[in-house]
């Protein structure tokens, strides 16, 4: 009877969570800022469409809350999940991207739409909403986004042949017009001091994905960014903050900072490495002293304990954000600096890797302490370094420094793990590796910075839905919810978001509401200062939907502060307070009647009208309990 139970829970469980993370998704593209630059209108499609989806997965939402699911592949849902999560990481990184790498690169950015428009429109082949309990209203939307989506497969958009014909003339002619940069400027939406950092910082990103080995078209970008800058400070030296003229000019002949010399050559460093004095040098300077066949660091005459050269991810990463900063060209790759076994860039910096692991596994608590942090920026960076550092067999390592019993040693290891977790394939990984007890140690004593990058990870790890039980069961829920009460803001931001993941599967419900949830939800409910009014709805709302959880909100007294929500709160509090109160009233005649007693009706009848698609079908249904009651 066990597994029956078991596996009566895990279709629902998979089913809810895959329409949680699509909603999720939808809600996030749409919260990206306005799109500028020269893929706004590609950009501004896409969004649109996928807009257009909300009321879908509203509705199966609902479905799912209800009991009443029906006729959903989880597959399929699963697919359709994929292709947003493409279509939102292809929107932001244009978004925060560089305006001028996109116009230089236009087609390939074009193929890029085209891939998740046909990406999306074969995951929506695939889900049969033709077949579920919806509305013909958006069944109609459903169909029109789908066939949206099925024209744009096969139509290219234009490029725009005046931005590509002027980008030609500023690169081939020494002395460019200026009414040419202008249009240019106008056209890129660089038109200000700020729009230009922005450009620069994100040219500055570009470097450090390339892993400090960037093709040449960065350095013809820089070469354009820099005539953009003078062309907008001699055109509007007045825009955004005043100083920011005086910047430029006082920057033209920059000072280099003495940590990025290079102690032999008093050169700026292009490739620093730390030796094992933990003193660093320009690589090819160092890799000369040693050839020459000295045993000793040449700035501190101490004896190396071994001739290993790491690379200085972190200093490389500041220099070139100061030389982007400042004006600086960037420095250039020098052949001769690359570990001569090297074939490229790739096994250069998997060599890089596997040092900083040895550090790992057999350093001091200092060595471990660095190379935990370098890790940690490492994995932040971008996806490759992900899959490099985790096939380097980082993860392992990283999981036993959560016991290490210096706190930043264990923020690094923890933060680390949340940057591999990114990855889908490393989750596993990090699970296996026997992560989770030891997370949830972190989670009852770590500082303050560990709890909350430890509950990030385990919502990162909770998206796959057996870990939601694995989690569970190693009793982080407790500890999460002691972190929602007493973390710092961004603490209970991320406890809330572990802890609403982990509610999906149905026997983690429970354990929430034993250890005393529904109290500190329904505090954070009425404490508007505490900024948690949203996720304490949400979770209240995903709980209501289990007999123990509706008994502990009933006790709470919940009435007041929920119908308070109703008349005052936004658009998806007032659909979730809806939900809670639905919930509440189909199985208990007390609470229908306290909410009569409360005079909601005529908030009922707003919501009913103006609220969400769900608000809306919520407050009909309370309305029509409230009607028969009173009719009994």
């Amino acid at each position: 009877m066990g597994s029956t139970a078991a596996g009566e829970e895990t279709e629902p469980s998979q089913t809810a969570a895959g329409v949680e993370l699509l909603s999720r998704t939808v809600a996030e593209i749409s919260g990206l800022p306005e799109f500028r630059g020269p893929m706004r209108s590609s950009c501004c499609d896409l969004a649109r469409r996928v807009r257009l989806l909300s009321p879908l997965f509203d509705e199966l939402r609902d479905a799912v809350g209800d009991g009443s699911i029906d006729g959903v592949d989880v597959g399929a849902l699963g697919s359709l999940l994929d292709a947003l999560v493409s279509a939102k990481e292809l929107l932001r990184s244009v978004s925060e991207g560089s305006k001028l790498y996109q116009a230089l690169q236009w087609e390939e950015f074009a193929n890029k739409f085209q891939e998740v428009a046909e990406h999306i429109e074969k995951a929506l082949s695939d889900v049969a909403y033709d077949k579920l309990d919806m509305s013909e209203e958006v069944k109609e939307q459903i169909e029109l986004v789908h066939s949206q989506f099925q024209r744009a497969k096969g139509r290219t958009d234009t490029p725009d042949t005046q931005l590509l014909a002027d980008l030609s003339l500023v690169r081939n002619i020494k002395h460019s017009e200026l009414a040419v940069l202008k249009r240019l400027s106008e056209k890129l939406q660089l038109r200000t001091i700020n729009d230009l950092k922005k450009e620069s910082i994100a040219l500055h990103d570009m470097v450090i994905f390339s892993n400090g080995d960037p093709d040449e078209r960065l350095e013809e970008m820089s070469f354009l960014l820099k005539k953009l800058k003078d062309c907008v400070v001699t055109e509007n030296p007045n825009s955004d903050v005043p100083e920011n003229k005086m910047r430029f000019e006082k920057l033209k002949f920059p000072v280099i900072p003495d940590d990025f010399r290079c102690p032999i050559s008093l050169e700026l460093m292009r490739d620093p490495v730390i030796v094992s004095t933990g003193q660093t040098y320009e690589r090819s300077c160092i890799q000369k002293w040693l050839d020459a066949g000295h045993k000793t660091c040449p700035k501190t005459q101490q004896n190396l304990s071994h001739m290993a050269l790491t690379p200085n991810f972190v200093l490389r990463s500041l220099i070139a954000q100061w030389c982007e900063a400042n004006g600086v060209e960037l420095p250039k790759k020098q052949g001769r600096c690359r570990d001569k076994r090297s074939g490229s860039s790739s096994d250069c910096d998997r060599a890089g890797v596997k040092l900083l692991l040895q550090k790992l596994e057999n350093g001091n608590r200092d060595e471990q302490r660095a190379a935990a942090g370098e890790l940690r920026l490492l994995a932040k960076r971008n996806a490759d370094n992900r899959v490099c550092i985790a096939e380097a067999g980082a993860i392992p390592l990283l999981v036993k420094l959560l016991s290490s019993p210096d706190p930043r040693t264990q923020e690094h290891a923890v933060t680390a793990l949340l940057n591999l977790s990114i990855n889908e394939s490393n989750k596993g990984s990090i699970v296996d590796a026997g992560a989770i007890p030891l997370m949830v140690e972190v989670l009852k004593i770590g500082s303050m910075e560990a709890r909350e990058n430890t509950a990030a990870t385990l919502f990162s790890l909770s998206v796959v839905d057996e870990n939601k039980v694995t989690i569970g069961k190693a009793g982080a829920i407790p500890p999460l919810i002691d972190l929602l009460c007493q973390g710092s803001p961004r603490g209970k931001k991320d406890a809330a978001t572990a802890l609403f993941n982990l509610s999906i599967y149905q026997g983690n419900k429970v354990k929430a509401v034993k250890a005393g949830i529904v109290t500190h939800l329904m505090r954070l409910l009425v404490d508007h200062s505490a900024g948690m009014v949203d996720e304490a709805l949400a979770i209240l709302a995903i709980i209501s939907s289990h007999s123990e959880g509706r008994t502990a909100i009933s006790e709470s007294s919940p009435i007041p502060a929920l119908v308070e929500v109703m008349r005052t709160g936004s658009p998806r509090n007032r659909e979730n307070a809806a939900a809670v109160l639905w919930s509440l009233c189909t199985t208990d005649v007390r609470q229908l009647k306290l909410i009569k007693e409360s005079g909601v009706e005529e908030a009922l009848k707003d919501l009913s009208e103006n609220g969400t698609d769900r608000a809306k079908r919520k407050a009909g249904s309370l309305l029509e309990l409230i009607q028969q009651l009173t009719e009994a």
